[in-house]
């Protein structure tokens, strides 16, 4: 709409998507609600001792959340009323037999261009007592707070939701079907922050399943497939995403999906009918907000070029083997590049050098706290160059987007070598790494 183009929005729920509304932002919220209890109990180390126990108001944390959630959805309709895009509130879907008609309320809308960035939804498997479970929406309005949470799955949601409501009072257990969490990430760092985990209390429990889930009295009973029963008051499903393809009508406009129910894209984002494009978590490889903004660009670049774009060269997509991404885990995790198994398959297994150190950060060295830092570089020998950077650690993400600058501009070990350390940080370390890991 800024460059002129006439707009529609179509939108059934509240501006911003999973992210502003049920993802990232309120989790962050929670995961620095969580920390302070970490704060509390470290604060003593450095001569601070707090008049009585500190209490956690679970009711007022979820309230400073809603009205924090609902100037960011004011935030986001000016943004669409600046440039004058039309909202339409209501579900959207394909005409029937008609790529370049929406319908929505009723009411026919004709586009050049159409652009479904639909997200995804949480998955959970079908079991018997299905519906007694909740999925990651719904965990930011518990009532009440659960005291015992059971939490299905190992991805990113669900290490995070373990560490948040750990350190913000509950009893966790986490319950893996595979021999590990975070499938994806590099395996030192998997270990390393599973580790962690457990030493602040969360019962991780691999290799396990739910049978089924049934209520007792005021509270649930997790059954697991080897026979074993879990009492909660909670029981998360984190199990996956799937994208957002039902009921737009999509076969009917010759839209077609992939295996995955995704939409099927060219390297251009274009769907299998012309002037149709895909963004997001509906279509990409990589479920990120900032991918789905950088894809965004790509086509808005493409569809309704910027004057003042300097070169009048094209957006090219994102590096989707750089991407750096975090997990807001109790300490927190980052990462850029390849993972150690990756580099080797891809490089080659006798081309990769790879430095790792762990250590306790100055910071724990009088609070008390056994919280360790873990971070790792993999080089590719051939040229040089930093091809994948892992961190476990407090402000994880902070640190590894800087780094991730450099990475996408191809910095080689060389560089990071010659690279002054800021002292003393955390980060610096990865500047000072100067042996290769043996083993």
């Amino acid at each position: 709409a800024a460059r002129g183009a006439r707009v529609a929005l179509a939108e059934s729920g509240a501006l911003g998507g999973t992210c502003v509304n049920v993802g990232c932002i309120p989790k962050k919220l929670y995961s620095y609600a969580a920390g302070y209890a970490e704060s509390f109990e470290e604060a003593e180390g450095y001569g601070w001792h707090l008049p009585s126990a500190p209490q956690f108001d679970w009711q007022h944390l979820k309230a400073q959340r809603a009205k924090e959630i609902d100037r960011l959805n004011g935030v986001y309709l000016n943004l669409l009323n600046g440039p004058g895009v039309q909202v339409l509130r209501g579900h959207a879907r394909f005409a029937e037999g008609d790529a370049h008609a929406i319908e929505v309320n009723g009411e026919r809308h004709t586009a050049r261009h159409v652009i479904v960035a639909t997200g995804g939804r949480p998955f959970v498997p079908d079991f018997p007592g299905r519906d007694l479970a909740v999925v990651s929406d719904a965990m930011f309005d518990l009532d009440p707070f659960p005291q015992r949470l059971v939490v299905v799955g190992g991805g990113y949601i669900a290490c995070e939701f373990a560490s948040i409501f750990k350190g913000l009072g509950a009893q966790v257990t986490q319950l893996l079907r595979r021999a590990h969490v975070l499938t994806g990430f590099d395996e030192d760092l998997r270990h390393f922050i599973a580790d962690e985990m457990g030493k602040n209390g969360i019962d991780i429990r691999c290799n396990v399943q739910v049978s089924s889930i049934r209520r007792t009295d005021n509270e649930l009973t997790v059954v697991l497939d080897r026979g074993q029963e879990l009492r909660a008051d909670a029981v998360l499903f984190a199990t996956g995403r799937i994208p957002n393809t039902e009921g737009l009508g999509l076969a009917e406009a010759g839209i077609e999906l992939d295996e995955r129910g995704a939409i099927r894209i060219d390297e251009g984002y274009r769907t299998s009918q012309p002037g149709v494009y895909a963004l997001g978590d509906v279509s990409t490889r990589l479920q990120l907000t900032p991918v789905a903004l950088a894809e965004a660009m790509v086509v808005v670049d493409e569809l309704f070029p910027d004057p003042r774009r300097k070169g009048g060269s094209p957006r090219q997509p994102p590096d989707y083997d750089f991407v750096p991404t975090a997990v807001f885990t109790h300490p927190n995790i980052a990462t850029c590049g390849y993972t150690e198994a990756q580099a080797r398959k891809r490089f080659g297994d006798g081309q990769i050098t790879v430095y790792a150190t762990e250590f306790k950060s100055l910071r724990h060295t009088l609070s008390g706290r056994s919280e360790r830092t873990f971070m790792k570089l993999l080089v590719d020998d051939a040229t040089d160059r930093v091809v994948g950077l892992h961190m476990v650690g407090a402000e994880a993400g902070e640190i590894v987007q800087g780094f991730a600058v450099a990475m996408q501009a191809g910095a080689t070990k060389a560089h990071f070598d010659r690279t002054i350390g800021i002292h003393p940080t955390s980060a610096e370390e990865f500047v000072t790494m100067r042996e290769p890991s043996v083993g």
